[in-house]
């Protein structure tokens, strides 16, 4: 009997083969890390106030993990390093999640939910996927919805954390939800609503309490939403009355050009300075045209207005005594 089918006492039923545990500093048997590791990032001025002031949360939490953290408020920049306190060695990705997401508008408790094991974060840049910026407005207040509607019913099917901030969407959660969330996004960039994935997600919820379901394909219940290609061709601004014209086999003649015109004119046989003359006096004629139609409006205000007789009062006949 081979040695790998025989019954292993430790090997019940109960024990969790999937569960991943904490990293501890036992688990860190080579003692501290060779080298010091660091990163560093930007954020706007206007994060500054609010960064200052949770600046002793961040400190503290990144305490616990062994990374040291500095804000310079001079470069507007927040740095996160290594120390010799570190144990874990992918403590200093979480920790530059961290910084990155409170650049990006996270508060600060949020942000801080990074560093537990099972929480990744995801930055979706969006600005790039849509070329007209009224129509990436629209499509970036889809995501929100009506009041706030649609991006909590998506927090709530992925059970992730979700901020639509200026050009970027950030999304904190476990892997699952991020994949999702990144689908949503970037569908409803491309002019798919939300509201479809939010269907398809609440069907794929109930199906998977039945366990019958389970190695069996969802696709029959799943809605089948079909892309409509609507005609791109726009309405003309003057729709003329084709029966009231009356039909000639032959083609319309075609619009004289510039040069015929100056032919026609004999502008165009004129020298160089009879040219200049001739627009010269054009000008000159348009300026008098200018100057009578100005003079008859302030002529206008001073002409008398028409005297007519004023209407007599009907007296009121004396009632007879």
């Amino acid at each position: 009997m081979p040695s790998h089918d025989k019954d292993k006492p430790w090997d019940t039923e109960d024990i969790d083969k999937w569960k991943i545990d904490a990293f501890t500093p036992k688990d860190n048997l080579g003692g501290t890390l060779a080298e010091e590791s660091s990163f560093m990032t930007l954020f706007p001025k206007y994060r500054e106030v609010y960064l200052r002031e949770a600046w002793p949360l961040v400190t503290k939490s990144l305490e616990k993990i062994g990374i040291a953290c500095t804000l310079d408020l001079v470069e507007g920049s927040m740095t996160v390093k290594t120390t010799r306190k570190t144990y874990d060695p992918a403590a200093i990705l979480n920790a530059r999640d961290l910084i990155k997401l409170l650049a990006r508008s996270v508060p600060a408790p949020q942000a801080i939910k990074i560093l537990e094991d099972g929480v990744a974060c995801d930055v979706i840049k969006i600005r790039n996927l849509v070329s007209n910026k009224e129509r990436f407005v629209k499509r970036r207040q889809r995501i929100l919805g009506p009041n706030g509607s649609t991006l909590k019913a998506l927090e709530l099917l992925t059970e992730t954390y979700i901020l639509v901030h200026g050009n970027t969407v950030c999304a904190m959660g476990p892997y699952k939800g991020l994949k999702d969330i990144r689908r949503i996004v970037e569908d409803c960039m491309a002019n798919i609503h939300p509201i479809y994935h939010i269907k398809e997600l609440m069907i794929k919820r109930e199906l998977a309490k039945d366990p019958e379901l389970a190695n069996e394909s969802w696709d029959r219940f799943l809605p089948n939403f079909k892309r409509k290609t609507l005609s791109h061709r726009r309405a003309p601004h003057k729709v003329t009355d084709k029966s009231k014209k009356v039909y000639t086999p032959f083609p319309p003649a075609p619009e004289k050009s510039k040069v015929d015109l100056q032919i026609e004119s004999g502008e165009y046989f004129l020298g160089k300075q009879a040219k200049e003359r001739a627009q010269q006096e054009e000008r000159r004629e348009k300026q008098k045209e200018r100057k009578a139609e100005k003079q008859k409006e302030r002529e206008s205000d001073f002409v008398p207005p028409e005297e007519g007789g004023r209407p007599k009062k009907k007296r009121k006949k004396a009632e007879a005594e």
